[in-house]
């Protein structure tokens, strides 16, 4: 074996030992395996997964799935392609492989020995299986992606003993603006492992993010400003550096971990965080200092003390650079506006792919969801993003419009035809369609016999106004949307199943605001549309409850909060508090009852009890639900994996449930 091979770790007679230990009275001796190692084996016990034997249940994407994973991620496995090609040629010949793994775990790209590869296959190291924690146990790319950070995993030290002939070391891929993409892995014959494969690693995810980070802020097509930082003027340029997106106000926008490990931030203080809070120069400044010497490395001060080297690159020529310090660039727009609905989320993006497949084909698109998640948003968004955005968007809300009224609005009407019609007719919302785009919003809600009409206009497209008259030819793309479960709907006799299957050509579920990923950056961009012409932040006291919160009304109460925050704001302040929010909003976020009306003791037990075992039944029946998937569940329950894991574990421990309903 040779000498780098890691020896300090846990031997395998010690972890053997943890693990029999963790069977027999399911707790870990702390003294026997390394911290995180404990955190990460308690998660998978509490998850329900068994050291021994095979691994039920753990998913594995069809050719179909992970095509459309592949398409989600494109940006990432295009820039991370070639950086694992070099990490291949540095890892040859050491019976190992490189693995690429999107945020949920799914595995997306691999390559390597061929020898390995097909070992590897036997334990569904291959493109399309996921190894998230749950499914896989402790393994250095899930646990990677839990623990956000980078890490060994080396031989025993796996959950799972069928794992243990591998050790991985892998390291987190994160976008510019903080998203955690995805994570870079090494995979090989534990007798084979060097100390020097971890950094490989992190280099390698630090080289992807760094072409990530360029590509999203390209200097010829951002409008902004990008900084480069390195505590020595020689590591300018080189991956070791720090990179920093800064738009022309000021703010934060993109950044590399090291540019925030030299800044002292987070990646939740982007979109946030003024570059003259963190540095001791202004971005005027830094341009006025770059127009003069452009390019030339300047030593800098942070806030808390430390010297960094910065370089300043921007896209403009001195002389715009000059006019840049005296007015505002404007950004460049996004490339069309269904880009402009991606702020980050994985499933919204996968719909905004998908959606963009059908575009201009004669494939009706069905978009479900919650009431407020932005139906018609999106609706309007694929229209101006397809070959007929020069053409009549149409929009009818199948729910507002009265019964005896929607035939009428939909279809036309000849003068005449009814008491109130107009003596020149009316061509209807249909025909107003022609040529573009018609979107019928909550089709759940037509009439029964509405519904009939509305098929044979779908099969013949051809429109016969009321009151006679001749077909007249229609020509239209259509987008439904409804908040109901259209094939209960069709089990309860209240939608037909033909014009179902006449609509659903492509279905699309939209996620709702407490199910999506991308919450700060969308908060974000709401404020920034809001108040384009100064800088606003949120207390973090309130920013956390927001997070929290289930919002009911998704986006649509979002944006309607921030509206009316903004509008409270006196001309000085730049920071939305408590008493900016709507009354309602701020005693839903905050906590009910006071001193003066507590309950005494008892009832308080009482009352916890009652809600323990409310909320105890809710993650039951939510995990069911999910068959499961407890990622999934814990979306749908609004909270982190660790918190279900927690309330799991109290679950078994209370005889709520038995370690099968947990999984």
């Amino acid at each position: 074996m040779p000498s780098s091979v890691l020896q300090e770790r846990p031997v395998s007679s010690l972890l053997r030992q943890a693990r029999r230990q963790l069977m027999s009275s399911g707790d870990l001796p702390h003294d026997l395996i390394l911290p995180e190692l404990t955190k990460s084996w308690m998660r998978c016990w509490s998850a329900g997964l068994q050291p021994c034997g095979r691994v039920p249940g753990a998913p594995h994407a069809s050719g179909a799935q992970l095509a459309r994973a592949l398409e989600v991620q494109r940006e990432l496995v295009a820039h991370a392609r070639p950086v694992m090609e070099f990490l291949l040629d540095q890892t040859c010949e050491t019976d190992s492989m490189v693995v690429l793994a999107g945020a949920d775990g799914m595995l997306l790209h691999a390559s390597g020995d061929p020898h390995f590869v097909s070992r590897a296959e036997r334990v569904a190291l291959r493109p399309g299986a996921t190894w998230d924690e749950q499914y896989r146990g402790t393994n250095a790319i899930g646990t990677a992606l839990t623990d956000d950070r980078a890490l060994v995993v080396h031989a025993d030290e796996h959950f799972l003993e069928r794992n243990g002939f591998l050790t991985c070391a892998a390291a987190p891929i994160h976008a510019p603006d903080g998203r955690l993409l995805g994570a870079l892995d090494v995979s090989g014959d534990y007798r084979g492992y060097h100390r020097h494969t971890l950094g490989l690693v992190r280099s390698a995810a630090r080289m992807i993010e760094h072409r990530l980070f360029e590509t999203r802020h390209d200097l010829r097509r951002w409008g902004g400003v990008r900084l480069r930082l390195h505590a020595q003027p020689e590591g300018l340029g080189t991956v070791t550096e720090g990179l920093l997106a800064v738009r022309d106000d000021g703010l934060l926008v993109g950044a590399s971990a090291t540019a925030l490990d030299l800044l002292g931030l987070h990646w939740r203080d982007l979109q946030y965080a003024r570059l003259d809070a963190v540095l001791s120069e202004s971005l005027d400044q830094l341009l006025d200092w770059c127009q003069r010497s452009a390019f030339v490395p300047r030593v800098v001060h942070t806030v808390n003390g430390k010297s960094v080297w910065l370089r300043v690159e921007t896209g403009r020529t001195p002389q715009g650079l000059h006019r840049s310090l005296a007015q505002p660039v404007v950004a460049v727009p996004p490339v069309d506006p269904l880009a402009a609905l991606d702020t980050g989320d994985v499933v919204l993006q996968a719909a905004i792919a998908r959606a963009r497949k059908v575009m201009g084909k004669p494939i009706p698109l069905l978009l479900q969801g919650e009431s407020g998640v932005g139906k018609e948003v999106f609706a309007r968004a694929v229209h101006h993003s397809g070959p007929r955005r020069e053409r009549a968007f149409v929009a009818v809300n199948c729910a507002a419009l009265p019964e005896n009224l929607i035939e009428a609005e939909l279809f036309g009407y000849q003068g005449g035809a009814f008491t109130g019609a107009r003596r020149e007719g009316a061509q209807g919302r249909i025909r107003e369609a022609h040529g573009g785009t018609l979107f019928l919003d909550e089709i759940g809600d037509m009439p029964l016999f509405l519904q009939a009409r509305l098929l044979r206009v779908l099969q013949d497209r051809e429109v016969v106004p009321l009151g006679g008259g001749k077909p007249v030819a229609v020509d239209f793309a259509l987008v439904c949307a409804t908040h109901r479960q259209l094939p209960q709907e069709m089990q309860a006799g209240r939608f037909r199943e033909d014009l179902y299957y006449r609509l659903n050509g492509l279905t699309l579920q939209l996620p709702a605001l407490r199910e999506r990923s991308d919450f700060d950056h969308l908060l974000a961009r709401q404020l920034r549309s809001l108040v384009s012409e100064r800088s606003i932040a949120i207390a973090p006291e309130l920013l956390e409850s927001l997070r929290r919160y289930r919002w009911p009304g998704n986006v649509r109460q979002l944006a309607n909060a921030l509206r009316t925050a903004c509008a409270l704001l006196d001309d000085h302040e730049a920071v939305i508090d408590w008493n900016h929010l709507p009354d309602d909003l701020a005693q839903a976020l905050q906590p009910k009852g006071g001193p003066a009306d507590a309950p005494d003791a008892a009832e308080q037990v009482d009352a916890r009890c009652d809600l323990r075992s409310l909320s105890h039944q809710t993650i039951a029946r939510t995990v069911s639900a999910c068959a499961g998937n407890l990622s999934e569940a814990a979306r749908s329950l609004g909270i982190s994996r660790n918190t279900l894991y927690r309330k799991l574990r109290e679950m078994k421990a209370a005889q709520e449930i038995t370690p099968f309903q947990a999984v």
